[in-house]
């Protein structure tokens, strides 16, 4: 059925990481001033729950005139201050803000509800609070969040038609492509969330149950929890997005551990109204980080020129710039798309030659990293996870690889790989890398992304699709590219039966191939 040890082995990462989130948001309080950063009040939400909230109001205000009203759901286990540096910023400008304590944490009532129908209509109750306690003008409201704040403020965004522009910052549109892809559990990102909540939160006892099966695999409940998470994803209600006209700006970082940019880049095609698209080097929530302490920060800034220009009718021309932005890891520049399809305008495949078997259940050394820590140092020195590409042992790894490259490679947008697998078991997991490989054939990781696959016939041969996570990677001239592919990547829980092998092939018919998208030179 799976494997609860792997499990219960990230579980202090999980813990971990959550002290460090909660450190990290105790940290803000001296940077908020709350003294002079507006007044706390409790608004009561759905069904009458309290909620911990901050309102700040432009110097000034005195009840004469209506400002554009700002509503900021907290990220997940961080407290209702996590805000008041941008949100003095935003007041500054012109705007109400209120910014709350999401339910089931800190100090707010109530069991955490994961972006559910509570936390909705917990959005809508501030904004009618807001609206009948603060001069905000009921035309023009907004929404922005971090991570979980994110979620919701696009949740609430498709269910209540006074939201008119949204900021959706490192969070998620389809909540099972960001923890469940490729139908793999995405193991330590979930006990970053779990560890979070039982240190800063309440779980719901339906909280508790879907965190228990996701650990345990237990695949008599799969479609139950992935009906219970398109419930709480974006992509579930874009149509009534696309019918109100809501104005989306979302951002998010290629590295991000939590909420992986692919279900990102999907939602935006989607999307039909005012729309724009950042991806920047990082992990989940560390683009934005610097702008939560008040200091200089892009996305923070487009985050307000965002709602300039659609609350407030500003005319500073964000309207008019390419919508899709992206700022490439192994450059210091944005670049600038049309739309989501012409990232990776052109596309080179790399053959898949041969029959390779390989050995389960023993971790190669390709590796995907750890959680928040490995794209937190590529975004700062360039260094993501490497592998010495010579030396991955061929009885658990598979190995292509390209030619040397005479002109540098732009990756961009999202490698897919297609190819034949035949298992000896009925179930199992594999891991594709994609991998910079330079002269000495040290590999540094450029993408990667799991795939699980249950009910299959022993001896069978079956077809594998695959979407590497989405990146923008400069491969330097007289490099290659690798695909490797292995059973076993801490970030993930695998399903291969104790003694399984894997067979890749490239039937003449069906040759395989990994796809790569580049920039159109």
């Amino acid at each position: 059925m799976g494997h609860p040890r792997k499990a219960l082995r990230t579980t202090t990462v999980g813990a971990v990481s959550a002290t460090l989130i909660a450190g990290s948001a105790l940290g803000l309080a001296p940077t908020a001033q709350a003294a002079d950063a507006g007044r706390f009040v409790d608004i009561a939400g759905d069904g009458g729950t309290v909620l911990k909230a901050n309102v700040i109001t432009p110097a000034g205000a005195d009840g004469t005139r209506r400002y554009p009203l700002l509503v900021l759901p907290t990220s997940w286990g961080l407290p209702q201050i996590e805000y008041l540096a941008q949100a003095q910023k935003l007041a500054n400008s012109g705007y109400i803000v209120v910014t709350y304590n999401v339910r089931g944490f800190w100090q707010s009532g109530g069991e955490i509800d994961v972006a559910g129908p509570a936390d909705t209509a917990d959005a809508s109750k501030v904004i009618d609070w807001a609206l009948a306690n603060t001069p905000a003008d009921a035309q023009h409201i907004g929404m922005a969040g971090v991570s979980y704040g994110a979620g919701i403020s696009l949740l609430a965004a498709a269910k209540d038609k006074r939201v008119k522009a949204v900021a959706a910052l490192s969070g998620w549109a389809d909540l099972i492509d960001s923890i469940y892809s490729g139908r793999t559990q995405h193991v330590q990102a979930g006990a970053v969330l779990d560890g979070a909540s039982l240190v800063t939160g309440r779980q719901s006892a339906e909280i508790r149950q879907i965190f228990d099966n996701f650990y345990a695999s237990n695949l008599s409940k799969e479609q139950e929890m992935i009906d219970w998470g398109k419930k709480r994803s974006a992509a579930t209600y874009v149509d009534q997005l696309n019918q109100s006209g809501t104005a989306v700006m979302m951002a998010n970082a290629w590295g991000d551990t939590v909420f992986a940019p692919n279900q990102y880049a999907d939602f935006y095609e989607k999307l039909t109204g005012p729309k724009r698209l950042e991806l920047r080097p990082g992990d989940h929530a560390t683009a934005e980080l610097t702008g939560l302490f008040g200091l200089p920060n892009d996305v923070w800034t487009d985050t307000g020129r965002w709602f300039d220009h659609y609350l407030k009718g500003v005319d500073n021309g964000i309207d008019r710039e390419e919508p899709v932005r992206l700022k490439p890891r192994s450059t210091g520049g944005y670049e600038g798309y049309p739309d989501w399809k012409s990232v990776g305008a052109t596309r080179k495949k790399i053959a898949l030659s041969g029959t390779t078997t390989i050995h389960t259940n023993v971790d190669s050394g390709a590796d995907g990293g750890i959680v928040f820590l490995s794209s937190i140092l590529d975004q700062i020195a360039q260094a993501p996870p490497v592998a010495s590409i010579p030396l991955l042992p061929r009885r658990w790894a598979a190995v292509w690889q390209s030619e040397k490259y005479t002109a540098a490679q732009q990756v961009r947008g999202t490698a897919k790989l297609h190819t034949t697998v035949t298992p000896t078991k009925e179930s199992g997991t594999l891991v594709a890398y994609l991998y910079d490989v330079g002269p000495l054939g040290l590999g540094k990781l450029v993408s990667h992304a799991p795939y699980t696959f249950h009910g299959q016939t022993p001896g069978k041969p079956i077809g594998v699709d695959l979407e590497l996570f989405s990146t923008a990677y400069d491969v330097p001239a007289g490099h290659r590219l690798a695909l490797v592919v292995d059973t076993v990547d801490p970030l993930y829980i695998e399903h291969n039966p104790s003694g399984a092998q894997l067979t890749f092939s490239s039937p003449s018919n069906d040759p395989s191939y990994v796809s790569i998208p580049l920039r159109e030179q």
